[in-house]
């Protein structure tokens, strides 16, 4: 094993904190969760259908889809865990993604803790672990034209506009934002 996979390996095993939350790499014990999640109808309708039937289907897609990202990079998908109660609220996560050139955060919560202000105060972190962490220079986001509460919070985390972008495999034209220059 390289050096560099080795150093992304130990990255995939560290925490970051929040004033009110937890972050960790999301692992094969969080199935259950990414299995609420990824079905909740807001998922879907915000981000889409990742055909997660079961939790063996969530187990498939962290082993294939997060752990190799967290291995050749060093960072991916985070789970939002409450300081208060350890309760597993969401995911944030900074990925790679087909069809843009630069990495892309993004963000789920599970409805019952939506408009706390969490994917905001977990967002804010994770760009600056990106940015500061990981040197990287751009972060972009993406969403849906019709999901105003994601467009407000990238919009709040500093990114801007830039165009419309369809994502490979998918007919949806989503909005487009990056970090300014």
């Amino acid at each position: 094993m390289s050096l560099k996979n080795q150093e992304n390996l130990q990255n995939a095993d560290k925490f970051y904190e929040t004033e009110r939350l937890i972050l960790r790499p999301m692992n094969v014990e969080d199935a259950e969760f990414i299995f609420e999640l990824y079905n909740s109808p807001k998922f879907i309708q915000y981000i889409g259908d990742r055909g997660i039937k079961t939790v063996s289907d969530a187990e498939d897609y962290i082993k294939n889809r997060f752990l190799p990202q967290f291995k050749r990079l060093g960072y991916g998908n985070y789970l939002m865990m409450t300081k208060e109660g350890n309760h597993k609220i969401g995911g944030v996560g900074i990925f790679e993604r087909d069809g843009l050139d630069i990495v892309d955060i993004g963000f789920s919560l599970l409805n019952k803790f939506e408009g706390k202000g969490y994917a905001y105060e977990a967002a804010l972190k994770i760009k600056s672990v990106g940015m500061n962490d990981f040197g990287l220079k751009k972060i972009s986001a993406i969403t849906t034209k019709n999901n105003f509460s994601s467009q407000k919070l990238i919009e709040k985390l500093g990114l801007k506009f830039q165009k419309f972008v369809t994502i490979p495999g998918d007919s949806e034209e989503l909005m487009y934002y990056e970090t300014p220059d």
